[in-house]
Formats: structure tokens, sequence, C-alpha cells
């Protein structure tokens, strides 16, 4: 039997993180679904950059750097956020973005396979991963004379490792399908075959339980404004295994990662484990902002933490499935994440053949927000910090009206816009 606006409404009163949402500045008559591409505002974030701005920057000046402890921002973020993906202290540091730290870590993989005695030059991924990931990994093969492999179906990646595979790169959680891997699993056989595996969690941090130690994963990058609340644009984070960490130098050294930046000598000298994958200056106001993001994930803490979250994240998502398929049944949606738990992340994605694009602007002038990804994907992102049960039954009623009333064929919803 379907469920019920009523029952929601129990289940929201019934759920041990409901008050999370409190620490969060959700726009009034908004459901908002797309935090797994930009997460909500903490509401602690204004007053506290706006002190880091006034007082830090305005009063302290130069003179912050210690007594407001910028310089160890990267490090005291990494700690905070290394709890959310299975990291010890001091293996994680916050710095940077995506792109720029996964071609660090990715260099660094290349360069430790390289001096086996037979080199291995091979990178493979799936072909559905996030671009900038493969045009990374691209311009690295390119420079090195090495090959990137592009696996079409998830389930051969494992069949396609081999004696020339460096370094298998796959994102954990599918940024266009929710379809999460098999990180315990696609490691091993990374391992089996002789090759490193360098993960991407932009859309698994904070959302599901990673434990990359436990994994025994190589390398890990990630970001900071999806699951992670940092803000638009927010600085991202890098992982190592401590059995990596020291051996080889990565590319971008600049003099954040130097072991004494303000010695200034002229020859480099790597810092100390994961401090040599820090690069230039930090940008304080935006590691300010992340770092009001990351302490809503340690909010959770009392109420069981990743493992409440994910359960609750999976609660989010069954529903919006199965209320979706009984009650737009007919609409032409197909359901493109995986039904099955251990597969899933923390978002739902349907395929229309037509009208993806207008059917989320009719969603979007609402007050549904999700986004649409080319060429026929809906997506909803499902941040179990924020959002209840009774969001999920309304966003549905929404998606059902818009799409019985023809409301999306409406000329103003297919007028496409720069970010979609």
């Amino acid at each position: 039997m379907t469920a019920t606006l009523a029952q929601c409404r129990d289940r929201d009163a019934s759920d041990p993180l409901r008050m999370l949402r409190e620490l969060f500045a959700v726009p009034p008559g908004v459901i908002y679904l797309d935090g797994n591409s930009l997460g909500v505002m903490p509401k602690s974030a204004p007053a506290r950059v706006a002190q880091a701005v006034s007082e830090e920057w305005g009063t302290g000046l130069i003179r912050s750097w210690n007594t407001a402890g910028w310089f160890e921002m990267p490090r005291r973020l990494g700690d905070k956020l290394a709890t959310l993906v299975g990291a010890g202290p001091g293996e994680v540091v916050c710095t940077d973005g995506t792109s720029i730290n996964l071609f660090k870590v990715l260099s660094a993989a290349l360069s430790m396979a390289a001096s086996n005695a037979s080199p291995r030059r091979t990178v493979v991924s799936e072909r559905s991963n996030f671009p900038t990931d493969l045009y990374i990994a691209e311009s690295l093969c390119r420079e090195r004379g090495g090959r990137l492999v592009l696996v079409d179906d998830p389930s051969g990646i494992a069949g396609t490792l081999n004696e020339e595979t460096a370094v298998l790169l796959l994102t954990h959680v599918n940024y266009r399908t929710g379809a999460m891997h098999d990180m315990h699993a696609l490691t091993r056989a990374a391992h089996d075959a002789g090759a490193l595996v360098v993960w991407d969690l932009a859309h698994s941090a904070g959302a599901v339980e990673v434990d990359l130690p436990g994994a025994d994963a190589d390398f890990a990058v990630g970001c900071g404004y999806k699951y992670l609340n940092g803000g638009p644009g927010a600085p991202a984070f890098v992982w190592v295994h401590p059995r990596h960490v020291a051996r080889f130098v990565q590319p971008l050294s600049g003099w954040f990662g130097h072991e004494a930046p303000f010695a200034f000598d002229p020859a480099y000298r790597p810092a100390a484990g994961i401090s040599r994958y820090l690069c230039g200056t930090q940008p304080v106001l935006a590691m300010t902002a992340l770092e009001c993001g990351l302490d809503t994930l340690l909010a959770a803490q009392a109420a069981g933490g990743m493992r409440a979250l994910r359960a609750k994240s999976l609660a989010l998502t069954d529903l919006f499935i199965e209320l979706v398929e009984t009650r737009c049944g007919a609409q032409g949606l197909t359901l493109v994440t995986p039904r099955e738990h251990a597969r899933r992340g923390s978002q739902v994605c349907l395929a229309r053949s037509d009208g993806a694009y207008a059917i989320v602007q009719a969603l979007i002038a609402r007050g549904v927000i999700g986004d649409f990804r080319a060429p026929d994907i809906l997506r909803f992102g499902f941040a179990p910090l924020y959002l209840g049960f009774e969001d999920v039954w309304n966003a549905v009623e929404h998606l059902r009206e818009v799409l019985a009333t023809a409301e999306w064929k409406r000329p103003e919803f297919d007028r496409r816009q720069a970010v979609t």
C-alpha cells in the first residue's frame, strides 16, 4: 500500500535526526533535492564568516595566521572530515579543488606504478565517470605516454584490469545514475592485478558510509560543497593511505607543502605526511564556511553518525522511488538508480525520453529543486541532515501535477540556462 502523507508526518515525528534540520537555513516553501550538487547553507555560516572577515581579517590582519589558527586550517578541517570516511587523525587535508587534488594523487599513483620493474601506463575508468576526472586522467596519460581505457559496463571493470594497468580511477557514486560501486571488491580486484586505486568521493562523503582504510584504498579525493555543505566552490580534500604518503612528492609542490614554509628555502623539501599534498596559500574565508558545514555532519554523531544518516538516506530514497512509481507510473519515467541498497548512493535519477529538462525547470518554479543531466536525466539528491519524509511526499505530488497537467510544456521551462 502506498505511503500516505499522514504516515510520512508520523515518520518525521519519530525521526531521531529531525532536529538537525534546525542547523540549516532552508528557504521557506523550498523542498531542496539538490544537496548532491550544492548543500544548503548552515545557519552558523553567515555569522562565522562575518567574524572571520571583520575580526580575524579586519582587526587581526596578518596576525590571524597565528592567533586565529589560519595556518592549521587544512589539517584541522581534515581531521574533522577524516571521521566521515573512516580515516585517522593526520591523514586528510582540506585544500584546493577536486580536480586539482585528483591531478596530485593520480600523478603520484602513476609515478609509483612507473617505478616498478615492469612499468604500467594504463589508467582504467568508466565512460560514465564525471567528465573532469576523465579530462585529468587523459591529460596525465598524454603527458606520460600512457593510455586511458574506459569501460562501458560497470560490471566489466574488474575484468579489464591486467598487467598493464597502473591505476583504477573511479567515482564511488556515479553522478548521473546514483549507482554506487563496491569499494572493497574493486579495490581488492585492482590490487590483485597489481594496480593502485584512486577513489573520488564527491558524491559519497557525508552521505554514505565510507571506510577507506577498511577497503585498503590507496588514494581518495572529494568535494566540500555537496553533502558536506561547505558553500559554493568550497575547498576539497585529499586522503592518501599512510603506506604511500611519503613515497612520492606530488607535482604541485607549492610552499604550503614544504617542510618549513617560512624558512623560504629555494630548494623544495616535502612536508611529512599528508601535508605535502598542500600547495599554495589556503582560502581562509572559504575554509571557514567549510568548517561550518563539517560541523553539521559532526552534530549527527550523537544520533548515530554516518550509520544513522545512511539509514535515513535509504529510507528517503526508498520512499521517493515507491511514490514515483505508484503516483506517476504512467508518465514515461524510468528509474535509473539501482534499487539495491548496497548499490545506491543518496540520490535517485529518473530518465524520460522527452521533456526531462523542462520538467525539472517546472519543478524548480514550484520550489522543488532538483537538477538535469544531459541528455534525459532528472536528478534528485537526498541529504538526510535536512530532508524529511513529508518533503519527499510533497515533492512527488508536485511531480505528479507537473506531469498530469503538462505544465512542463510551457515555453519558459524549455529555455536552457548556463547551469542545468
